[in-house]
């Protein structure tokens, strides 16, 4: 009984000092700025679909405050046109985080609203979100695209953002901006499934299998929940390494 009560105690006092060192860390803001694969959906108790930036903060302690401004659809662009840009400088301060990751509808040629060359708009769009959270003492971290489920009829999974994650990491490199190279982490992360379980971290479902989804659904870009899970953790545990501030931040069972 003696020895019982010494192992509670025990347990009690580290509870109490891991509460108290998480109590002693100073708290911090992340931004993310991107696209509808980092964004928020609606209905998420219903909705299979998942952005990456929408269960971050499973990934991160108390002391960590999450605000996602990612919007299905947007580029790098139309974020700044739409001044969404400003809505998000006008937040910052000394300290917070910026995580960026564009590249999706930076390329579709066929939308003058959305579509920027990868080495000259995109990459100035980059730089300007880079040098204007610097400006307000905030932290920049580029991420490259997250892939698309692109196998081939041989079962290779193939590239379908061409210039747009090169850009991010030679900007990344010219303006020393820890870098996420979020297509490699992915592009393992597809391989390791495989061409049908990888199914299961994006959207297919067959006509009335489930109810939101009515009339089916093929979609090989955007997450799942287990998908945006999956990918949140190979980011934020490439994080720890890339941006060694946030280690402590970050909860012990996703280091």
């Amino acid at each position: 009984m003696k020895v019982l009560k010494i192992i509670i105690a025990s347990v009690l006092l580290l509870v109490a000092c891991n509460k108290k060192q998480e109590e002693a860390l100073a708290t911090i803001t992340i931004h993310t700025i991107g696209d509808s694969t980092m964004a928020n959906k609606k209905n998420p108790e219903v909705n299979p679909e998942h952005g990456w930036g929408q269960v971050l903060p499973s990934f991160f302690n108390a002391n960590v405050t999450i605000k996602n401004h990612a919007v299905n659809g947007r580029s790098t662009r139309s974020f700044i046109n739409e001044k969404r840009w400003d809505s998000v400088y006008n937040q910052l301060q000394k300290g917070d985080y910026v995580f960026i990751q564009f590249g999706h509808n930076d390329q579709k040629e066929n939308d003058p609203k959305r579509y920027t060359n990868p080495y000259t708009a995109y990459r100035n769009n980059l730089i300007q979100f880079v040098q204007e959270a610097r400006s307000k003492e905030a932290i920049p971290v580029l991420l490259t695209s997250i892939v698309r489920r692109n196998f081939n009829e041989n079962g290779t999974l193939v590239d379908t953002h061409g210039a747009y994650p090169l850009v991010v990491r030679l900007v990344a490199q010219e303006y020393n901006v820890p870098l996420v190279d979020a297509q490699y982490l992915t592009e393992q992360l597809e391989e390791s499934y495989g061409v049908e379980q990888s199914k299961k971290l994006h959207l297919h479902f067959l006509p009335g299998e489930i109810s939101y989804y009515p009339e089916g659904k093929d979609d090989n870009t955007h997450l799942s929940k287990l998908g945006a899970t999956e990918v949140a953790k190979r980011i934020v545990k490439e994080l720890g390494q890339k941006v060694p501030a946030l280690q402590d931040f970050i909860t012990k069972e996703n280091e």
